[in-house]
């Protein structure tokens, strides 16, 4: 079962992996369509210690860091580490 919450931007890791896979225009296209409409599909992250991992919606993650937002909604989910 997925819990929804609204978590700290500062407090998401992004694992170096996935980071790597970000695409600037997309997150830009992204943020645009998060202005217009809102936040649709939460991002998900799993707890890690006093910080959360990102699984799931790094360029939804990165738009919301594009916009200067501190908080975004996410599912906290268990998920085995990367």
């Amino acid at each position: 079962m997925m819990k929804r919450v609204k978590i700290a931007v500062a407090d998401i890791y992004v694992p170096t992996k996935r980071r790597a896979t970000l695409d600037p225009a997309k997150a830009q296209t992204l943020s645009d369509d998060i202005m217009a409409n809102g936040l649709t599909i939460p991002i998900q992250v799993r707890e890690d210690g006093a910080r959360y991992v990102l699984v799931e919606g790094l360029h939804r993650f990165e738009a919301y860091r594009l916009l200067g937002e501190t908080h975004i909604d996410c599912y906290l989910v268990q998920a085995r580490k990367h």
